[in-house]
């Protein structure tokens, strides 16, 4: 039975309560999918403060305006007064140029030598950041919050590993799990249709929205697996342009959802026109469009080894997401390789297996030889356990 998140605490939580003790320095931005947590975690920090703690949402039907950023800011101001106050601001890719209004505010205070700290939040980490790089250089520093990791779903809600490759990294549809029928439906309607309708299609100019959703199917569909934006434009059996389908598909991964993973070629201009890997950020996104319960994926050999693959790729992706590492696939011919991953200057080579696998390789045996591979990992079958893989940050991997 799951236990109630509530006091369990994330790890990104300390990163911020120690920013927040510091004297006033840096905006503080939290960015992250929708539903891991942001604002449970900046409220959980914020009640641990002495200071006055000004809390405003702009995640509502109907946009708000600039001028709300600014009735904000005032009122926090005056509670501020000379002990200082922490305004903390949601959803704030949500109102039309917010970045620049904040960079007004937030100068304004630094001229005045107000004690008055800022946390922005946001649930499109691509939005938030476009915000951030055109208006707000050297003010802030991001915390990066991605979807759960699997220690996390299993100290807080005592998960096995099969459970959290099914149900993934959403804490909120936790404690649906034993009625497969509702939690489907809750991550449908409450994270998936959210996220497309008021992350992407409300705030991004989308000319073609049901392209948009079919593509989002079709990834998760497809997920582990490389499609060509040509087949792709077959399976959707729709008239466009790849370079359509490449934008749209940034989108998704901008929203924190599937993204598609660039052929590693050792040369950029190569690595951009490659065919995409897709691959879901978080399984529960694959599994709950399936159809499938739980049982039946298990018996279900092909969809559970993809669901295998899509997992050890939706950590590895998920640390990319969050600047720990890059990711890519590789194929050569009949040659290819799961997942390249280049933390620093070190190129990791991870083959994903649910089943034994053979005891060599061919397509890592080819990758080593065509590139400077520091490690080659197998994970799954004969290899690291996955529970393993999964425990461990992509540095330690890539460690001495």
């Amino acid at each position: 039975m799951s236990k109630s998140f509530a006091p369990f605490q994330r790890p990104h939580a300390a990163v911020l309560a120690r920013r927040l003790a510091e004297p006033r320095r840096f905006l503080q931005v939290v960015a992250g999918p929708r539903q891991v947590g942001k604002s449970t975690l900046v409220q959980q920090v914020t009640d641990a403060l002495a200071l006055p703690v000004r809390y405003a949402s702009a995640d509502e039907p109907t946009l708000r305006g600039a001028g709300w950023i600014g009735q904000q800011w005032e009122a926090a101001r005056l509670e501020a007064g000379r002990s200082g106050a922490v305004l903390v601001l949601d959803e704030i890719q949500k109102i039309p140029g917010w970045s620049e209004t904040v960079k007004r505010l937030w100068d304004e205070d630094t001229r005045a030598r107000r004690p008055l700290k800022a946390v922005l939040l946001g649930s499109a980490p691509l939005l938030v950041a476009d915000g951030l790089t055109e208006s707000l250089a050297g003010r802030f520093e991001v915390l990066h919050l991605p979807h759960w990791a699997f220690v996390e779903m299993r100290e807080a809600f005592g998960w096995s590993l099969e459970e959290y490759l099914f149900y993934g990294g959403y804490p909120g549809a936790a404690p649906l799990i034993g009625d497969s029928g509702r939690w489907a439906r809750y991550v449908a309607d409450s994270l998936i249709e959210t996220s497309i309708a008021r992350d992407v299609l409300l705030l991004t100019r989308v000319d073609k929205p049901a392209l948009l959703r079919r593509l989002f199917e079709l990834a998760c569909r497809y997920s582990g697996q490389v499609l060509s934006y040509t087949k792709m434009l077959g399976q959707l059996q729709e008239a466009g342009n790849t370079t359509t389908l490449a934008h749209y598909l940034d989108l998704l991964a901008g929203a924190g959802m599937v993204r598609g993973l660039p052929k590693y070629a050792g040369d950029a201009a190569r690595i951009r026109g490659s065919s995409p890997k897709l691959q879901v950020l978080n399984t529960a996104l694959m599994t709950a469009t399936s159809g499938l319960t739980l049982d039946e994926a298990r018996a279900d050999r092909e969809f559970w080894g993809r669901l295998v693959e899509s997992a050890i790729g939706a950590h590895l992706a998920n640390a990319a997401a969050a600047g720990r590492c890059e990711l890519f696939y590789w194929r050569e011919r009949n040659h290819e390789v799961d997942f390249v991953v280049k933390v620093g200057r070190r190129l990791l080579a991870v083959e994903a297996k649910s089943g034994r696998a053979p005891p060599v390789h061919a397509g890592t045996e080819a990758f080593v030889r065509s590139f400077r591979v520091y490690r080659s990992l197998l994970v799954g079958g004969d290899g690291i356990p996955v529970d393993d893989f999964l425990s461990k940050p992509v540095a330690h991997w890539a460690a001495p």
